[in-house]
Formats: structure tokens, C-alpha cells, sequence
């Protein structure tokens, strides 16, 4: 991040949320620079020399951005701390020596493993995370039972949770083995253990659940447990999928 900088891409960077979220940290007067509240929405502030506070709690200064790719482990938890003193994916990143403030970009529940991103980009985190930008998950899934073709059309083409159908999906059998199924599903969206709820519904229970690419990214060289930050080109490909960059582009798409 350049020194001078418009507020809400600042907040956004230091871990506030979207741009937009901000904004509305902005308009309504939580947001000060030396000592004084702003309401101008392209306030521009100096990273390097400028004292920017939200409810009164200083901002630490960012130096960078930082966007890492983690393929989670079972029974670490997708979460930033947690009051029973239980592994999360920010112990593991620290341990590998990110002290920078971090942040998830969606979860992963307790036994699925794979991919997940950490950020301090709250705009990325948040276009990442948010349907409407139609950002495909691919899972790898292991389920018992052989499970019947009309049954994954039946899922594919949505299933009522408790009041809320979800999208259409796509989903492909990969093979039998030992009454079990191992499919490849590809969301566009991801509420609480909505994997495992879908196949319940139709009497299959999951027994492994996997993350395996985020888009058309795989990061097929990072290990379980393992994190390293995305190469140019990858976080170039991540930024163009939530429409930050335009495909083929240089300049930001405007905000």
C-alpha cells in the first residue's frame, strides 16, 4: 500500500471489512484522523504519518497486504481466537511467522480440511465471500453409501435447509469403492456445513470433506498445515475472480 490512500481502502487493508462497511464506519462519525472525526468518504490520509483511530481505538499502521493460502487440517479451527484455547488457522500462520493481523476469508468447519485464504484485504475478504460475485469452491467429498445418479441430480438442482434452498450446483460422482461414493462438488456459495446437510437429506452421510480449489486456483504444492503467501500471478488470478482487476487489465476496477 502507497502512503497516501483513500480512508476506506486503509480500513479495508487494516482489516475492517469491505470498502463499502467502511463507508458506513465513516458516515457515522467513528472514524478520526489526528484527533478529528471525518464524514468526507474520499478523504485521503498518509499511511506513514497520519493517526487514524476507529471508536476511539487506534489503527495499526499497515505496511503491506497480505494474502496467504492455507489448506487447513482436520480439527483446527477457521477462526481468528477462540475462548477455549483450541488450534485455529492464526496459530498455524503464526507459527510459520505471520505476525501481521489476519483474518480468514470464509470457514472451513472443524473436520473439513483444504483451502483457505488469511488476509488483512477486507475488500478482497469480503467479494471473496459474497455469492453474488459467483466465486466457484470445488470440495472433494466421501460419502457413505453408493449413491444413486438421480439422488445427485436431486441435490445438484438445490435442497430446502430449514426454509432456505440452496443454489443450484454442480456435481460430479468420481467413483465407488466399499459402499462409499467420493464426488467432486463446485459451490457458488457456502453456508454452515451445507456439504453435509445437502447429502443428509437424502440419507448419505459425509465422512470426508475437502476443499480443493477456490476458482480455477488449486495451490496443489501447499501441504496440509503448510502456508505461503500467493505467488504474483495467483493473486492476480484471485483478485480478477472478485472482480477487483479486470481479466487482461492493470487498473483496479473502481470502487
Amino acid at each position: 500500500m502507497s502512503a497516501k490512500v483513500r480512508i476506506n481502502r486503509y480500513l479495508a487493508a487494516a482489516g475492517f471489512g469491505s470498502r463499502r462497511k467502511c463507508e458506513e464506519l465513516i458516515r457515522h462519525g467513528l472514524v478520526s484522523v489526528n484527533g478529528s472525526t471525518i464524514t468526507n468518504l474520499a478523504s485521503i490520509v498518509d499511511s506513514e504519518t497520519d493517526s487514524i483511530a476507529v471508536d476511539d481505538r487506534p489503527v495499526s499502521k499497515m505496511d503491506t497486504v497480505q494474502v496467504l493460502v492455507l489448506r487447513k487440517p482436520v480439527g483446527v479451527l477457521s477462526t481468528v481466537r477462540d475462548g477455549f484455547s483450541r488450534k485455529t488457522v492464526i496459530d498455524i500462520a503464526k507459527e510459520h511467522g505471520y505476525t501481521e493481523r489476519l483474518f480468514p476469508v470464509g470457514r472451513l468447519d472443524l473436520n473439513t480440511s483444504g483451502i483457505l485464504i488469511l488476509t488483512n484485504d477486507g475488500d478482497l475478504a469480503y467479494r471473496l465471500t459474497h455469492p453474488r460475485f459467483k466465486i466457484e469452491k470445488t470440495y472433494r467429498v466421501l460419502v457413505e453409501g453408493a449413491i444413486a445418479e438421480e439422488t445427485v441430480a436431486k441435490i445438484a438442482a438445490g435442497v430446502d435447509l430449514d426454509g432456505y434452498a440452496t443454489r443450484p450446483c454442480r456435481i460430479t460422482i468420481l467413483g465407488r469403492q466399499d459402499l462409499t461414493t467420493t464426488l467432486r462438488v463446485l459451490l457458488l456459495e457456502g453456508r454452515k456445513r451445507q456439504i453435509r446437510r445437502m447429502f443428509a437429506c437424502f440419507g448419505h452421510r459425509v465422512i470426508d470433506l475437502e476443499r480443493t480449489a477456490l476458482g480455477d486456483l488449486e495451490f496443489d504444492d501447499v501441504a496440509p498445515g503448510s502456508i505461503r503467501p500467493l505467488s504474483e500471478h495467483e493473486e492476480r488470478r484471485l483478485r480478477e475472480l472478485a472482480g477487483l482487476i479486470r481479466e487482461g487489465k492493470e487498473k483496479p476496477v473502481c470502487q
